[in-house]
């Protein structure tokens, strides 16, 4: 079983930044794509940022430039790095990890789910 607990969300103003972490456990020796997703009330989770397991980086586009992800594989941790953070990134964050090339940013590709962290933007 894979276990996935996100960390780092709260509240800043417009402009400002944010670091998630997502620290996974378990299969150690497997091979990850991982993911972030976010989702705001009333509208339905939607892909932010993911990572292959070649490194290769994907953002969807409204926070290419300004969010960044990456993976610590010594401490089996993902992060996102969120920079000049808008009103319009307020939502639940979740990490995401899957063993079987999954197809981002499609949501039901994604085997493993943490419980999200919130982050809201105010203006």
């Amino acid at each position: 079983q894979v276990h996935l607990v996100e960390s780092g969300g709260g509240s800043v103003q417009a402009g400002g930044s944010l670091e998630l972490s997502c620290a996974r456990s378990g299969y150690s020796d497997s091979t990850y794509y991982m993911a972030w997703f976010r989702q705001a009330p009333g509208l339905e989770r939607e892909g932010v940022a993911a990572i292959d397991a070649d490194g290769l980086t994907f953002y969807r586009d409204s926070v290419r430039g300004r969010f960044t992800i990456s993976l610590n594989n010594a401490e089996n941790t993902l992060i996102l790095q969120m920079d000049n953070l808008k009103p319009e990134d307020t939502a639940t964050y979740y990490c995401a990890a899957d063993f079987q090339s999954p197809r981002w940013p499609l949501v039901g590709e994604y085997t493993f789910w943490g419980q999200g962290t919130q982050v809201t933007v105010s203006s």
